[in-house]
């Protein structure tokens, strides 16, 4: 990764209540739903989750894999399985394929619920908890296998805001969680992944610099759509302020007297990142992890 350090302080209180509850009733649930963002596979995976789940069977559930450029992010696929862990990519805006997902879930507790039987406890339910960073898809999940509206939905940090169990079915229920996130956002290209993708506020870093990221990280890696988008390529830190002009001009964000509104170009490049209408992109590069 890039070594490159920040020194972002970014700990709400109840992320820290979140974990502290996880870790006091891990009796409580039988399998992790870890929810990662498929176009930041590294930056979007909780760095400290195993020192509150311990050794709690994992699924890595890979959302918005529809938005991501999938030839990319397979390989943090294939990363994250060689490691051990079970990994399934879903596109949850398009009736996904769930049955994957619960099979999986059943594989995983079939030992562990023989075992319980033979000591005459029969448990035929099993317990999720839905865990992940802000603003990945964990509410999207929970309502897209409970088949209806069950948990609240929002394109923004901190929808969620203490632990809820919702039942899926006879025979599954979720324990939903706030987005959280590891104390201090030490590695800048992870601030900034996290940034751009709106899984942190956007007043945490400074919205110009964010904006420049995100162009310059298009830029390097999808310059097609950079140019079909924003009709813009080659973006330094030296012409930045001429991009912006550019993009402006050709977006109609204009003032009195013909000047850019910057911030409505900031808004519009920000938006078309956290509304998908970009697509087909990922920021973790594996070759440069």
């Amino acid at each position: 990764m890039n070594e490159n350090k920040t020194n972002i302080n970014w700990y709400p209180g109840h992320m820290a209540k979140t974990k502290r509850l996880i870790s006091e009733n891990l009796n409580l649930f039988d399998v992790v739903y870890e929810v990662i963002d498929a176009r930041m596979p590294y930056s979007s995976k909780i760095k400290d989750i195993d020192e509150y789940i311990k050794d709690k069977p994992r699924i890595i559930v890979m959302t918005k894999s529809d938005l991501c450029d999938y030839k990319e992010t397979q390989k943090w696929q294939k990363h994250y399985e060689d490691k051990g862990y079970k990994v399934i990519m879903l596109n949850l805006e398009d009736k996904p394929n769930l049955k994957p997902l619960i099979t999986q879930t059943e594989a995983l507790v079939k030992d562990a619920f023989a075992r319980l039987l033979s000591k005459g406890v029969n448990r035929d339910k099993i317990r999720v908890l839905v865990v992940g960073i802000p603003n990945v898809g964990k509410s999207t999940l929970i309502n897209r296998l409970a088949g209806k509206k069950v948990s609240n939905v929002g394109n923004k940090p901190g929808v969620t805001k203490q632990l809820n169990w919702i039942r899926v079915s006879d025979d599954l229920e979720l324990l939903d969680s706030p987005g959280i996130l590891w104390p201090k956002l030490d590695e800048e290209k992870v601030a900034y992944n996290l940034a751009s993708l709106t899984a942190i506020k956007e007043e945490v870093l400074p919205v110009d610099e964010v904006v420049l990221y995100i162009l310059k990280t298009l830029d390097k890696y999808y310059p097609s759509k950079l140019k079909e988008r924003y009709g813009v390529n080659d973006i330094t830190e030296e012409n930045y302020v001429d991009v912006l002009d550019a993009i402006g001009k050709r977006r109609g964000c204009l003032m009195r007297g013909g000047l850019v509104d910057y911030d409505k170009v900031y808004a519009i490049v920000i938006n078309d990142i956290k509304d998908g209408i970009i697509k087909g992109i990922t920021f973790d590069r594996w070759e440069n992890e």
